[in-house]
């Protein structure tokens, strides 16, 4: 049986792995261009909301099963107040996270949505890496 701060710590990592693959999979689309526009703002979401979710668990900040970036921005302004403001931008993907899964009942994209998207998750992601790289690396 590990520690408790070993199993935090690979729970944290386990959220941190399927943002990354969220993100890289939002890139990757976005460089192909307008077709794949639903698709790419759907994995930025799901990055965003992992990234944060992440921070979450870290925290040991219980929180609901929920696509809501507002809420769980919410939730970790109790504990990392300082990065909540500089990120609310990222509640814009909100509803890209569920809707656009389902034919004519999706929030429209727009051209040029696709690149904010991946640049929302990204800075999401810079943000949260740069309090998890601490954690990880053991300072």
């Amino acid at each position: 049986m590990r520690p408790p701060e070993a199993e935090l710590k690979a729970l944290v990592g386990e959220w941190v792995k399927k943002a990354a693959q969220d993100f890289a999979g939002a890139e990757r689309l976005a460089a192909e261009g307008t077709e794949f526009r639903e698709l790419v703002v759907f994995h930025a979401q799901q990055a965003v909301e992992k990234y944060l979710k992440a921070l979450l668990v870290l925290h040991q900040v219980e929180f609901p099963r929920t696509h809501d970036i507002e809420k769980l921005l919410g939730l970790l302004g109790s504990v990392q107040a300082e990065i909540v403001e500089p990120l609310l931008d990222a509640k814009w993907l909100t509803p890209f996270g569920v809707e656009v899964r389902y034919p004519g009942d999706f929030p429209e994209t727009l051209p040029g949505d696709e690149n904010r998207a991946v640049d929302l998750a990204g800075r999401v992601r810079r943000a949260v890496m740069t309090v998890l790289e601490p954690y990880f690396s053991g300072k």
